[in-house]
C-alpha cells in the first residue's frame, strides 16, 4: 500500500518559498547530481498536490525542465483544492475533501510512495494522523521570509525518527 510522503527543498532557516510564493530563489540551488531525489523520483507513484502548489510559481518556468521533480515526474496529479476548475488537464485529478484526496491518490500510486507537496497540505495530512514519511532537503541559503514548511500554530509537537545516519548538513556563511 503506498505511503504518504512529504517532500520539499528548504532553506536552512524552514522557508519551501520565498515572499508571495516566489520559487525563483531555488533554481541556483537544483544544478548537480542528486541520487536521493533521482530515487524518490523513481518510488513515487503520484502526487498530491495542494492548490496554491499546483498553480504556483515553478522555479523552472517557462524551461524543459518545468515542473515536478524538474519536469522529469510524468505521473498522476492529484490536487486538493475547494474549487476544482470546471476544465481540467488531463492526468490530474482534484478532490475537495482531505480524504478524497488521499484516497485517490493512494489509489492512483499503487505500492509506491504518493509524495505530498505543499505545505498546507502537508500540515492537514499531520494533523489527521496520515503522513508516514517526511524527506527534505535544505539548499545553503537563508530566505528570511516566505512560506514555511510546516506551518502548525497551536499544532502538538510531532516526534520523527531519522531514515539515514547523517542528519547533519555543515555550511560556511557567505556574505
Amino acid at each position: 500500500m503506498a505511503k504518504l510522503l512529504y517532500s520539499a527543498t528548504a532553506s536552512l532557516d524552514g522557508y519551501i518559498a520565498g515572499p508571495d510564493g516566489d520559487m525563483s530563489w531555488l533554481t541556483e540551488h537544483l544544478v548537480g547530481e542528486n541520487p536521493t531525489a533521482d530515487r524518490l523520483l523513481a518510488d513515487t507513484g503520484a502526487l498530491l498536490v495542494g492548490n496554491a502548489t499546483f498553480g504556483g510559481d515553478d522555479p523552472n518556468r517557462g524551461t524543459d525542465s518545468e515542473g515536478a521533480f524538474g519536469g522529469q515526474y510524468h505521473g498522476p496529479v492529484v490536487v486538493l483544492t475547494h474549487q476544482p476548475p470546471a476544465k481540467q488537464p488531463d492526468g490530474v485529478g482534484f478532490a475537495t475533501d482531505l480524504s478524497s484526496a488521499v484516497a485517490q491518490a493512494k489509489d492512483a500510486a499503487g505500492d509506491k510512495y504518493v509524495n505530498v507537496l505543499g505545505a498546507n497540505v502537508a500540515a492537514q495530512c499531520i494533523e489527521a494522523g496520515l503522513l508516514d514519511e517526511v524527506l527534505m532537503f535544505f539548499a545553503p541559503v537563508l530566505l528570511g521570509d516566505g512560506v514555511r514548511m510546516f506551518s502548525r500554530p497551536r499544532g502538538t509537537s510531532v516526534r520523527l525518527r531519522p531514515m539515514s545516519d547523517e542528519p547533519v548538513h555543515w555550511y560556511r556563511v557567505v556574505y
